[in-house]
C-alpha cells in the first residue's frame, strides 16, 4: 500500500504549479541569484535554466518540484506586483497554472535543493533602511516594479516617482536593467549613451525634490557599472594617462556622439563624476549625472567597499544616502559643499513687480553669487590677493591665520607608565557639532579694523597675543582652577605648543582666550558683521543622516553608557550597506568643510592667478577656519573640564581623537559616570549624537612606550592617536 501512496506522491511533485517563465525570472534576479548559481544547486546546466525561465522548456522531475519550491519561497519575499505586463491581474508563484509537463517521474522527497537558496524570511527589520533586499516587478519597459515592504523609498507617483537614482547593469546578452532604491527594477531600452541621457530625462522618472523653496531639484543619477559602460560604449576602466587626467580625451567617440545630439559636458568632461546637459530653455532644465564606480567615483576612503557591491546592493547604499543626505554629485567633500548651497540657496524668487513677473533676487542669509576675496591673513599661499609678496615668502603666525586641526602629543608621566591601558576616545562628527550654531561671515566682504575692541559675536579674524594665557590657572565653569598645565596642549595652535607672540586667531579661537579667564587685546582684525548662522540647516541635516542611520544599526541614542557600547560593538556588520553610508556621511561632514579651502589643481596653474574654484561663493576659508577652530576649543574645554574634576590629562590628541592612560580597558575606566548614568558636566559624554564620543581603540601602555621609542625623534613625540584604533605601526611610520 505504502508504494501506491508513493507514486501519488510522485505524480502530484510531477505537476507542481509553476508561475509564468517571466515571473522566474524576476524572482530569482530579486534574490540576487545568478543563474549558474540555481543551476549548480539543482545539478543541471545553466542553459536549462535559461530555457525554463524564457518558456521554451518546462523543468521535469527531479528537478521540478524542488524548483517551484524556490520560487515559492521567493515569491514570499519578493510579491509579484498587481498587474502583469499585459495589464492583467499578475500571476504569483502560488496560483499561477501548472505549465505541461512531461510523464511523471520519481520526485525528491525535499526540497533541500531550494531551501539552501533561499534563507527563512527574517523578523521584521527594525527600520526602513534595514528592510532586506527589495522586491522587483514586472519586465515592462520603463515600468516599476514592487517595492518592499518597509523599503526606504517606495515608488510613488509624479515626476520622481523611481526615487533619485539608478544602477544600472547589463547582462550576457546586452539588456540592460535599472536597479532603483526601494526594490525598483527598470528595463532600459536606450541603445546609445546620448539615448540613455534622453531617456532618463523623459521616461525613467528619476530625480529627487529640491531641498529648499528656493533651490532647485536634484538631477537624475545613472551609475554605470563596467558591464553598462562597455554596453555604451566607454571602457570599463581608465588607462593610466586618461585616470591620469581624471577624463576621457576629447576625441573619444562617446564624446563626439553626445556633441552631435546637441549634449554639453561641464568642464570635468566624462570622468567618473560626469554632468551630461543641455542649456536651459523656455526655464526647463535638461541635466543628467553619471557616476562610475569602475573609474574609481566612490573612493574606498569614503565609501569603503561600495564599488565592489551587486547593482542592488549599491542602489540601496545610494539611495539612503540620497534621501538622507542629498543625491550624490561627485566625491562625498563635493556633495558636502553642495549640501550647504542646496540647503541655503543664494536667490529666490521677488514680488511680482508691475508687470506682474517675479525676478530672482538676492536671498538674506545665504552667501550671495559672487565669490568674495578673503581677508590677506586668510588667503593660502597662492592667492592672487598676496602676489604682492616675494616668491618663496614664508609667512609666520603674524601674517597667517593658521586654525587646524590638533597633531598634540607628549611623553608619559611615570605615573602614567604605571598604569595598564591606553584608552582612545573619538568625538562624532566633530566638525559638524562645530558648525552647529557657528556665526560665520554671509555676502559682503571683510573690513579691516585697527586697535579694535573684542566682540566674541563678531566673525573674523583677530591678530593678538595670548602667550600669556597659563593653563595651570584657568576659569572652569567660571570657577578658577589650578591643573598641570604642563600636561594639556595650548588652545591655540595645532601643534599644541604655547604661542611665542602676536598671531591671528579665528574668533572662536580669541573667545575661549577670555572663557578661561584672560584678556585680550587684538592689535588689528579683519571682521564681517554681516553674519548668521549659514551651517545650522547643514549640520541639521548631516546630524538627522547620521543619527537615523546609526539607529538602524542598532545604536540609538538615550542609551546608557554601557549599552552604547555595547551596541557599537561591532555594528557596522549587522548591514555592511548601511556601514557604508554611516561612513560616507562622516566623510561628507568632513569633506564639506574642508572643500572651503580648496586649493589649486592641474597642470598650469601660476602662484598669483586665480583658479576656478576662486569664484565660487563657497569659496570660503574663513568658514572653514571658524569651524575648525570651534573644534579644537571645544576638544579642549572638555578635556579641561575631566582634568579639572578628576585630575586626568591626555597623552596624544589627533584631530577629535584623545588617548589617556587607564588602569582598565573600557572608556568606562577613564571617563567617570555615576549610577544615574550622570558625568563631569562639560567634558566627554559617551553616546551617539554630534559632540559625544565613542570608543576609539585600546591598547597595553607598554605598546605606547614601545612606539614611542620606535618613532619618536629629538623634539618630537610620536602621536600614539594615530595608532590607537589598530596598534599597527607600518613601515612608511617608521620611515623604512
Amino acid at each position: 500500500m505504502s508504494e501506491l501512496f508513493d507514486a501519488v506522491d510522485a505524480l502530484v511533485a510531477s505537476r507542481s504549479p509553476l508561475p509564468a517563465p517571466a515571473e522566474r525570472k524576476r524572482l530569482r534576479q530579486a534574490h540576487g541569484l545568478t543563474l549558474e548559481e540555481v543551476a549548480a544547486t539543482l545539478e543541471v546546466r545553466r542553459a536549462t535554466v535559461g530555457a525554463w525561465e524564457s518558456g521554451k522548456t518546462e523543468p521535469r522531475p527531479p528537478q521540478r518540484e524542488p524548483y517551484a519550491h524556490l520560487l515559492k519561497q521567493l515569491a514570499r519575499l519578493y510579491p509579484s506586483p498587481t498587474t502583469n505586463e499585459a495589464g492583467a491581474p499578475a500571476i504569483s508563484a502560488a496560483t499561477a497554472p501548472a505549465a505541461p509537463s512531461a510523464p511523471a517521474e520519481a520526485a525528491p522527497s525535499a526540497p533541500a535543493a531550494a531551501n539552501a537558496l533561499v534563507p527563512a524570511p527574517a523578523a521584521a527589520p527594525p527600520s526602513p533602511a534595514a528592510a532586506p533586499r527589495p522586491a522587483r516587478g514586472s519586465r515592462r519597459p520603463g515600468a516599476p516594479r514592487a517595492a518592499a515592504a518597509h523599503s526606504p523609498a517606495p515608488v510613488g507617483s509624479g515626476a520622481y516617482g523611481h526615487g533619485p537614482l539608478l544602477v544600472l547593469d547589463a547582462d550576457d546578452e546586452q539588456q540592460v536593467t535599472g536597479y532603483g532604491t526601494g526594490g525598483l527594477l527598470l528595463d532600459v531600452t536606450a541603445k546609445s549613451l546620448p539615448a540613455l541621457v534622453e531617456w532618463a530625462l523623459s521616461e525613467a522618472r528619476v530625480g529627487a525634490e529640491k531641498l529648499h523653496a528656493s533651490g532647485k531639484d536634484a538631477d537624475p543619477l545613472l551609475v554605470l557599472t563596467a558591464a553598462a559602460c562597455e554596453r555604451y560604449g566607454l571602457p570599463a576602466a581608465l588607462s593610466d594617462a586618461e585616470r591620469s587626467a581624471g577624463r576621457l580625451p576629447e576625441g573619444h567617440k562617446v564624446i563626439k556622439l553626445l556633441e552631435r545630439a546637441g549634449w554639453k559636458l561641464t568642464r570635468r568632461g566624462l570622468g567618473p563624476w560626469a554632468r551630461i546637459y543641455r542649456p536651459v530653455t523656455g526655464g526647463r532644465r535638461q541635466c543628467v549625472q553619471l557616476c562610475i564606480p569602475s573609474w574609481n567615483a566612490l573612493d574606498d576612503r569614503a565609501w569603503g567597499h561600495a564599488a565592489t557591491l551587486e547593482p542592488a546592493e549599491l542602489a540601496r547604499a545610494l539611495g539612503v544616502y540620497a534621501h538622507r543626505v542629498m543625491t550624490p554629485v561627485g566625491s562625498t567633500a563635493v556633495s558636502g559643499l553642495e549640501l550647504m548651497t542646496a540647503l541655503n540657496p543664494p536667490t529666490r524668487a521677488s514680488e511680482p513687480d508691475q508687470d506682474g513677473k517675479r525676478h530672482s533676487e538676492h536671498r538674506p542669509g545665504s552667501l550671495g553669487t559672487q565669490g568674495l576675496d578673503p581677508a590677506p591673513c586668510e588667503a593660502i599661499d597662492g592667492h592672487p590677493v598676496l602676489a604682492h609678496l616675494p616668491r618663496f615668502h614664508i609667512r609666520g603666525p603674524q601674517e597667517r591665520l593658521f586654525e587646524e586641526a590638533y597633531d598634540w602629543a607628549r611623553d608619559l608621566t611615570d605615573a602614567e607608565c604605571m598604569q595598564s591601558h591606553l584608552v582612545g576616545i573619538d568625538v562624532n562628527l566633530a566638525f559638524g557639532a562645530a558648525a552647529n550654531g557657528a556665526v560665520v561671515g554671509l555676502d559682503a566682504p571683510p573690513e579691516h579694523v585697527t586697535r579694535p575692541v573684542f566682540d566674541p559675536a563678531v566673525p573674523g579674524s583677530w591678530l593678538v597675543n595670548l602667550s600669556h594665557v597659563d593653563l595651570s590657572r584657568v576659569k572652569v565653569a567660571k570657577q578658577w582652577r589650578d591643573l598641570e598645565g604642563g600636561l594639556l596642549p595650548s588652545p591655540f595652535t595645532p601643534t599644541g605648543e604655547r604661542p611665542e607672540g602676536p598671531a591671528w586667531y579665528a574668533t572662536p579661537t580669541v573667545a575661549y582666550a577670555v572663557e578661561l579667564g584672560y584678556d585680550v587685546t587684538p592689535v588689528e582684525a579683519w571682521v564681517r558683521p554681516r553674519s548668521g548662522r549659514f551651517l545650522d540647516g547643514w549640520y541639521k541635516r548631516l546630524r538627522d543622516a547620521y543619527v537615523a542611520t546609526m539607529a538602524d544599526l542598532g545604536v540609538a541614542e538615550k542609551l546608557s553608557p554601557g549599552g552604547f557600547l555595547e551596541a557599537m560593538d561591532g555594528y557596522k556588520g549587522r548591514d555592511p550597506e548601511l556601514g557604508i553610508v554611516v561612513d560616507a556621511v562622516k566623510m561628507t561632514v568632513k569633506g564639506g568643510i574642508g572643500k572651503l579651502q580648496e586649493k589649486a589643481r592641474g597642470g598650469g596653474w601660476v602662484p598669483g592667478q586665480a583658479w576656478p574654484a576662486l569664484a565660487r561663493p563657497t569659496w570660503r576659508p574663513d568658514i572653514r577656519a571658524a569651524v575648525i577652530s570651534r573644534a579644537r576649543v571645544n576638544m579642549h574645554r572638555k578635556m579641561v573640564a575631566l582634568a579639572a574634576a578628576t585630575g586626568r590629562y591626555p597623552v596624544a590628541v589627533l584631530s577629535d581623537c584623545a588617548v589617556y592612560t587607564s588602569d582598565g580597558p573600557s572608556p568606562l575606566d577613564v571617563l567617570p559616570y555615576d549610577q544615574d548614568g550622570k558625568t563631569v558636566p562639560g567634558s566627554f559624554r559617551l553616546g551617539v549624537s554630534p559632540g559625544m564620543v565613542k570608543h576609539e581603540g585600546t591598547q597595553d601602555v607598554l605598546w605606547g612606550v614601545g612606539v614611542l621609542e620606535q618613532l619618536g625623534t629629538e623634539g618630537k613625540v610620536a602621536n600614539l592617536a594615530r595608532y590607537i584604533k589598530t596598534g599597527e605601526v607600518t613601515a612608511r611610520d617608521t620611515g623604512e
